[in-house]
C-alpha cells in the first residue's frame, strides 16, 4: 500500500525521546494487527516462522512511514492456565502459584533457552535508518498476576509478603535476562518496557506497593537500554497520576505510552509532562473507531500542530491497533502525519 516516499531515520523518533522537535511529523505505534499488517504490507504472511512473521512487521512499518518497526526477541513467556486465545480474560484466571510449595514446582523459564535469531536474521531485510523496538513478554506486575491471579496476590500482599517479593523478583530476574540478550542485537535501537499498572482511576497495586516489588525492576530495564545507549519506553494502560514522577524521576523512562481520554487525554497529558518526558501515540483508540476520519484527521493534525516548536510528542493511537479499529480510521491518523 502507497501512503508516502519517506526513508525511514531513527533519529527522528531520537529526537522526540529526548524531547527534541524531529524533522518531521513522527509516528508511533505498539503494534497493529495481521490483517493491517498484509494490506500495508501488500502482501499476505509468507511461511510460519518468527521471521517470516517479522520480515511482514517489519514491511509494514515501513509502508506505513515508520522510523522503527516492533518486534518480540524470542518466544519467551511465563506459562500458566489461563486461555490466551481469548479476547477478553478475567485477572484472576488460570493462576499457578498459590504458596511456597507451587512458587518451588513451577518451571520458571531460562530466558537463554529461546531462539532469538530473528533479531539478527532481519538483518538484511531492514531498511537503512530503520531499527527495532524489542517488547518484552509482558511486563512484572502483568505477569505476577498472570501467575497468581489478582485477588490472590492482594491478598499475598497481606498474609505472605516474602512469597509476593520472591515471585516479583523472579520474575523481574527473567524478564531482564530477556532484554540482555536482546539488546545484545545491534539491529534493535529501541526497549519497550510494557506492563500495565492499572484500572481507570487507580493503580492495580497502591503507589507503596508499586513502588516496592514493580518499579525497581522497570528501572533495571531502563538502565539497561541506557548502558547500551539505547532509549527506554514504557507502555501501561490504566490510572497513572500518581506514579508518573516515579516513571520520569525514578525508573528513568526516556518516553510514556498508552493514554486514554477517559482517564487524563493526551492533550492534557503532553501539557502536563511534555518537558520531562517524551508523550508517544495517545489518540484514543475509542475515538478512532467511533468517529469520522475528518474528524480524526482534525484531532492528529492539531495534535501535532500542539508540538510544533516545543517537540517531545509522535501521533499514534492511545493503545493499539486491534482488528475491530476500522482500518481506514487508522490509515486517517496516518496520512495526518504523512500529509501535514
Amino acid at each position: 500500500m502507497k501512503l508516502h516516499d519517506r526513508k525511514p531515520d531513527i533519529e527522528n523518533l531520537y529526537k522526540v525521546l529526548r524531547r527534541e522537535e524531529p524533522d518531521r511529523p513522527t509516528l508511533f505505534e505498539l503494534f497493529m494487527n495481521l490483517p493491517l499488517y498484509e494490506r500495508l504490507a501488500g502482501r499476505k504472511l509468507a511461511g510460519d516462522t518468527p521471521l517470516d512473521s517479522l520480515r511482514l512487521v517489519v514491511e509494514a512499518y515501513t509502508a506505513a512511514g515508520y522510523d522503527y518497526a516492533t518486534a518480540h526477541g524470542s518466544d519467551f513467556r511465563f506459562d500458566s492456565k489461563r486461555h490466551r486465545e481469548k479476547n477478553t480474560i478475567s485477572l484472576n484466571e488460570g493462576f499457578v502459584i498459590t504458596d511456597e510449595e507451587s512458587f518451588e514446582r513451577y518451571p520458571w523459564p531460562d530466558a537463554s533457552d529461546f531462539d532469538y535469531s530473528r533479531l539478527e536474521g532481519i538483518r538484511p531485510f531492514l531498511p537503512d535508518g530503520m531499527k527495532l523496538m524489542v517488547m518484552g513478554p509482558g511486563g512484572v506486575l502483568e505477569n505476577v498476576i498472570t501467575l497468581t491471579g489478582y485477588d490472590n496476590l492482594c491478598i499475598m500482599l497481606y498474609d505472605n509478603p516474602g512469597l509476593a517479593a520472591a515471585i516479583f523478583n523472579k520474575v523481574g530476574k527473567c524478564i531482564l535476562s530477556y532484554y540482555e540478550i536482546a539488546l545484545g542485537f545491534d539491529t534493535v535501537g529501541l526497549l519497550m518496557s510494557n506492563d500495565d499498572w492499572g484500572f481507570k482511576h487507580q493503580t492495580f497495586l497502591s503507589p507503596a506497593d508499586m513502588r516496592k516489588y514493580v518499579f525497581p525492576w522497570h528501572k533495571k530495564y531502563a538502565d539497561l537500554a541506557h548502558s547500551r545507549k539505547i532509549p527506554a519506553l514504557l507502555h501501561s494502560c490504566g490510572y497513572f497520576g500518581d506514579v508518573m514522577d516515579d516513571t520520569i524521576d525514578f525508573m528513568g523512562f526516556d518516553g510514556k505510552h498508552s493514554y486514554e481520554d477517559a482517564i487524563l487525554p493526551v492533550e492534557d497529558s503532553y501539557e502536563r509532562w511534555h518537558s520531562r518526558i517524551a508523550i508517544l501515540g495517545g489518540i484514543d483508540v475509542d475515538f478512532i473507531i467511533k468517529h469520522s476520519e475528518e474528524e480524526i484527521t482534525a484531532r492528529c493534525r492539531a495534535m501535532i500542530k500542539r508540538g510544533e516548536g516545543r517537540g517531545g510528542y509522535a501521533l499514534g493511537t492511545g493503545n493499539s491497533v486491534p482488528e475491530f479499529v476500522p482500518q481506514d480510521h487508522f490509515i486517517a491518523l496516518l496520512k495526518a502525519a504523512l500529509e501535514y
